[in-house]
């Protein structure tokens, strides 16, 4: 994945979750087939300058293209923790009031867990922005290349996570 500034870009972020390990599959609650909840988040490692975060959750397994599955930017960079189910809707009230954008499940802003097609599993990429900017100066339900493009040259640091998750059905 390439950063909006990968020339200056340190990957230093530590991004975590109590519910699955890096490279390994994303428990069903967190799915479609399960309460299709977001799971907790925590990140260390951001730089003292970091004014906010972004982050974006997206499946580049999804034939049809990249699929986006949670847009959420503006959180706060007093912020290290996203706690488990966060609504749906246009901002977070419990982070601050960052702002949600649009997925690709019908363009709904808040997070959709993974739902491939039957078969091979397909990998879930976290990922999580440091960024020198308070706020990106767009609106609630973005699309994750409007946050991508606001984010350029704004960029301090970024971490990833990657979960799988396959459906026998």
């Amino acid at each position: 994945m390439a950063s909006p500034s990968s020339t200056t870009t340190r990957t230093d972020l530590s991004l975590t979750s109590r519910a699955f390990h890096d490279g390994d599959a994303i428990p069903t609650q967190f799915t479609c087939d399960g309460a299709d909840r977001s799971p907790a988040l925590e990140w260390s490692g951001a730089p003292d300058q970091a004014k906010s975060f972004a982050l974006i959750v997206e499946d580049p397994d999804a034939p049809g293209g990249t699929f986006i599955h949670w847009v959420l930017y503006d959180i706060p960079g007093s912020v290290h923790v996203i706690p488990e189910g966060i609504p749906k809707g246009p901002t977070v009230s419990a982070l601050g009031g960052a702002k949600q954008g649009r997925t690709s499940f019908k363009g709904t802003p808040g997070y959709g867990g993974p739902c491939p097609p039957p078969g091979a599993a397909h990998h879930y990429h976290f990922l999580l922005f440091a960024l020198d900017k308070t706020t990106l100066g767009i609106e609630p339900g973005a699309s994750r290349d409007d946050v991508m493009h606001a984010m350029r040259g704004h960029e301090l640091a970024h971490g990833e996570l990657v979960g799988t998750y396959a459906r026998k059905r």
